[in-house]
């Protein structure tokens, strides 16, 4: 029974990791969907339950974790050079905070969601931003202000103009968004043409 649980893990894991490599290309979303097919259908799904643009999705998960299923907040160093505690609990391609994380499955009510699935994060990123649309009236057409909402919280958003780091942040954030959504309408057509295959 032991060495069957173990074989699970070990198949789930090399499931995992063979749908999570990261793209080659990383700024091009017509590159990254050619590559991860499925996940254009999940970002159009996304798009279609939340109305967050496809483009602001990609842009979000480049900013926060360049397509890194497994990306962590790099570890604090105590006098520059002995590791200490992360910074915060984020993690995943989301960067999703563990609290905010499971009120968006509460809410949604997608138990099974994990950090590291691709579908699952951008679900979070339309879920998370129709309530930023919902609590402080940004249109999710909005790169600029939803990210500065996505990285600050709803409650810190009005500060933003005291915090020029997140400014600029959230400046490369719509700059990517723009040229994101350039991009699509390049290959959108060709993207669309393969809706039967399955997910």
């Amino acid at each position: 029974m032991v060495h069957l649980k173990n074989r699970l893990v070990i198949l789930i894991f090399f499931l995992l990791t063979g749908c999570s490599s990261i793209p080659k290309d990383t700024a091009n979303s017509c590159s990254i969907f050619n590559e991860r097919y499925l996940w254009y259908k999940h970002t159009k799904k996304v798009e279609k339950k939340w109305g967050t643009p496809i483009y602001i999705q990609l842009a979000i998960i480049k900013m926060e974790s360049d397509f890194d299923w497994l990306a962590k907040p790099a570890r604090q160093k105590i006098f520059k050079i002995i590791p200490f505690k992360r910074p915060s609990s984020s993690f995943g391609y989301s960067q999703a905070v563990k609290g905010t994380w499971e009120q968006y499955k509460i809410e949604t009510g997608n138990r099974l969601a994990i950090r590291l699935r691709f579908k699952d994060s951008v679900d979070f990123i339309g879920w998370y931003t129709n309530k930023t649309e919902t609590i402080l009236k940004i249109s999710k057409k909005d790169a600029f202000k939803q990210y500065i909402a996505y990285h600050e919280g709803w409650g810190n958003f009005k500060n933003y103009k005291k915090n020029k780091k997140v400014i600029d942040l959230a400046k490369k954030v719509k700059k990517q968004s723009n040229i994101y959504k350039k991009q699509l309408l390049k290959c959108k057509k060709n993207l669309n043409k393969n809706k039967y295959i399955i997910f």
